[in-house]
Order: C-alpha cells, then structure tokens, then sequence
C-alpha cells in the first residue's frame, strides 16, 4: 500500500509541474508558512548576483593580466560593423563563468544579465549591454585557429616566468597527463585500451614547488611518443632557459614519462635533471633481491611495516648508457610486498632522500589536475574540432591561474591557503548580493550575516594597497 501511494504521489507531482511550465518564471511560490504567516517566493529581485566575491577574481585578473593578454593575441577576423562584444569582452565572460562554476556555454544565457559577471568584463551592471549569448560564445570557441593557440601557449609560459620577480634557483617542471572521456563526435578522440574508452589524453604541466600552471596541451587518447614529447619538452624547457639561464631545472614525472629520448637530450644540458618512475622487470627484480631479502627477514622481526632503499646502475636494451636507478622495496603491515622504481640523473642525492623528498613530491601534481579537471571541469570538451577542444582547455586554464593566484598570494596568510578550489569557490564566491548603480558610483551589498566578511574585507584592502603601489 504505502508503494501504492508514494506513486501515485510522485505521479500528481509531475503532473503539476507539467502543468505549470508554461507560468511565467516570475510566478509566485507559495512556501511553508512562517509562524502562521504565507511566504511567497519570485524572482523579481532585481539587479542581485550570487556570485559577487567574483569581484575578488576581477582583482586579480587586474594584477595578472591572464586574460588581457590572451585576448590580445587572438586575431579579431570578424566585421566590426557587427560586432556587439570584443574578444576581451567573451575572454572576460568565459572565464569568469567557469571560475563560478558555470562550464557550460549554454549558462551564457542567463548570466549574461547578471550584473557581476557585467562588472567582471568592465561593463555598468544596469545601464550597459548584456554579455554574450551561448551561439555567440559557441562561434567564437570554433572561430580559433591554430595559430592563435601557440600565441595562447605562450602566453601561459610568459605569466608563469613573469610571476616571479627574479629567477628563482630551482624549479621542477611536472609533467602528468590525465583521461578526458568523450561522448560524441570528436576529433582525434581515440580508443585508449588501458580505459577502455574512447578519450582525450590532456598534458598538464605544473612547477611542482608552488602549484603554478605552466600549460596545458590537449592530445588524443594515446600515449606520447618519445619523440613528440622530447619536442614539447624541448621547446619549453629551452624557452624558460632563455630568461632564466642560471636555473635549475628539474624534469619530473611518473614510469609513462620516463622517455629514453628525454633522458638522453637532458644529459647534454647543463643544470637540468630528471625524475621519472621506471616500470619493473625481472632484470631489475633480480638486482634487487638481496634488499627483498633483507626487508622479509626485518618484518619477520618485527612484524612491522619495512620501508628500504637502494640505488645501482642500470642498463635497459634502448638506453645508451647506465643509468642510477632508486628502488624502494617496501612490506606492508599486512605483509604484502610492494617494490617500486625511479630512474634519474642525479648522481648525488641519497637513495631515500631522492624518492621520499624529491619524487614522491610529484603526487601534489595530480591534486592541481584535480583541482582543474573535477572542480573546473576541464574535461568539457564537447566541440567537434580538436583546436576549438584545445581553447577550451586554455579557458579552464586561465581560470585555475586566477583561482591558484588568489589563493597562493592573497589568501596564504588565511585559513584557506590550503583549501581546495571549490572550498574558496563555495565560501569566497559564492556570496549573494545586490547591485546599484547610482549616478557617480555602483553598490555591492553584501549581506550583513555573511559570516566571512573579515577574510573578504581584508582582501580587498590588500588589492586596494597594491592599486596605489602600482
């Protein structure tokens, strides 16, 4: 019976609202009363966003120059007799938006009124033009070419060496590549057997000391060829060693990048390493036996967890030389053993210091692809063209360095240094708000009860200070 009437309810629900799509969206709501007294719901609130700590992000563009300068490198090839919105214009909207949370053109719609996404983009909130429709977003997402995307490239390396006021003496470059699943008619979207699915391959490429984006490449859904990676390696390396001569640089990435072609044109640098993950074989299982044996005999002990390292020389059959491979042989609490490999150049660095400090480091890469796949949701590839793919992925891009600048420099004093991109995004952007234009000034009012208004308050003024300093 009661099966009977919970279907019979969720029938009636659906037929009301069935009924009811075609009321006008301002349409009053009659809520759960309040103390005896009706509540009546509409959204005749006027000029209000839920979005106003964008504002916060709009300051920091203003110190970055992410997107001014990206904007300024695509070709306009459009009839300025038509043109509603520039290419700033739609560069400020897009971005903006998927900062908020909106990843989809289509939000364009609706948002294209809301008076801080206008502001975002230097527009008044009341008196100015809306922003960009969906259709015109979707024609300007298919309107790049790729020369506009190796100007875009560029650009992400340019604001990473400019984010620095001087050379700093070592950074390390971590490379990890991640799947972007498709569901449509993409181009180069390929069937990758290791996730039996037909994906995207994107790069990622992060200096892994500071969490600071370097690029990202859109690649089909296989693995790199020593070749192909050598050349982006090459490139960007040798483009970053033109401005910073004295640098050290090291190469770091898990077995997939462990490239016999990278190692081998890193050896012919001068300050330049690599880390890499190496996959086992039984040749480097039987060089290791004598520290399996030793970790056996220590759990049997102490029937404890065993953690060994140990570096020798290796040679595998494609490499043109011996190389110092680390191995760490661990056995677990519950004694399962657990062996893993790291090839490398450098020569000095103690066996554990090396995998413990340097290349276990590498995971925090994997938190930033997080942060950019899952919370921006850079995995929105949906275009049918592989180059309107690859902007999309550079306006992801552009958004994680506003949110990683925000939070690594005004926000590294706070609570939330550490926090998550969708944390700052949830309790930092997401704040309710009205929005007047006056005739000499715009109000943003936030509401009283916010409970973060310290944090917010005190990040403003810090932009207010740089403002004058500039």
């Amino acid at each position: 019976m009661n099966s009977v009437k919970e279907t019979q309810a969720s029938l009636f629900i659906e037929n009301q609202i069935t009924l009811n799509e075609n009321k006008a969206s301002n349409t009053p709501l009659n809520l759960l009363e309040v103390n005896h007294k009706s509540v009546r719901l509409n959204f005749d609130g006027g000029q209000m966003s839920s979005d106003a700590g964008l504002l916060l992000l709009r300051e920091v563009e203003q110190q970055t120059g992410i997107v001014h300068s990206l904007a300024d490198v695509i070709q306009d090839r459009r009839d300025a007799r038509y043109v509603k919105h520039s290419i700033l214009d739609l560069m400020m909207q897009r971005v903006s938006q998927v900062a908020s949370g909106y990843e989809d053109a289509d939000d364009c719609d609706e948002l294209r009124k809301d008076p801080i996404f206008k502001m975002f983009a230097d527009r008044l909130p009341e008196t100015d033009a809306d922003l960009a429709s969906q259709p015109t977003m979707s024609r300007f997402e298919n309107s790049i070419s790729k020369t506009n995307l190796y100007r875009l490239a560029k650009i992400f390396v340019d604001k990473f060496i400019s984010s620095y006021e001087k050379a700093p003496k070592i950074i390390v470059l971590d490379f990890d590549d991640t799947e972007d699943k498709v569901h449509g008619d993409q181009q180069l979207a390929l069937f990758n057997n290791y996730f039996k699915e037909y994906c995207f391959m994107p790069l990622h490429v992060y200096e892994g000391l500071s969490g600071k984006l370097i690029t990202t490449i859109l690649k089909p859904g296989k693995r790199s060829t020593g070749k192909g990676m050598l050349a982006i390696v090459k490139r960007l390396i040798s483009y970053i060693r033109s401005y910073w001569p004295n640098t050290i640089i090291v190469f770091r990435g898990d077995s997939h990048f462990g490239y016999r072609e990278v190692m081998e044109w890193i050896d012919e640098q001068k300050k330049i390493f690599f880390v890499t993950g190496l996959t086992g074989n039984s040749i480097l299982k039987k060089l290791t036996e004598s520290l399996i044996e030793r970790a056996k005999k220590l759990y049997k002990l102490n029937n404890n967890k065993v953690s060994l390292y140990h570096s020798f020389y290796y040679k595998a059959d494609s490499w043109n030389k011996h190389r110092r491979v680390i191995v760490k042989v661990e056995i677990l609490d519950d004694g399962t053993l657990n062996i893993r490999y790291v090839v490398t150049n450098m020569e000095h660095a103690k066996a554990k210091q090396l995998y413990t400090k340097i290349y276990c480091a590498r995971g925090e890469a994997e938190l930033y692809i997080k942060e950019h796949k899952l919370y921006l949701k850079s995995d929105r590839t949906s275009c049918h063209r592989f180059v309107a793919n690859q902007f999309r992925l550079f306006l992801h891009s552009a958004a994680y360095v506003l949110l990683h600048a925000l939070k690594a420099n005004i926000l590294r004093n706070t609570q939330w240094a550490n926090a998550t991109i969708d944390t700052i995004r949830i309790r930092l952007l997401k704040i309710g708000a009205r929005v007047r234009q006056l005739k000499t000034r715009i109000n943003v009012d936030l509401p009283t009860s916010y409970p973060l208004k310290e944090t917010l308050t005190k990040s403003f003024q810090i932009f207010e200070i740089l403002r004058q300093i500039a």
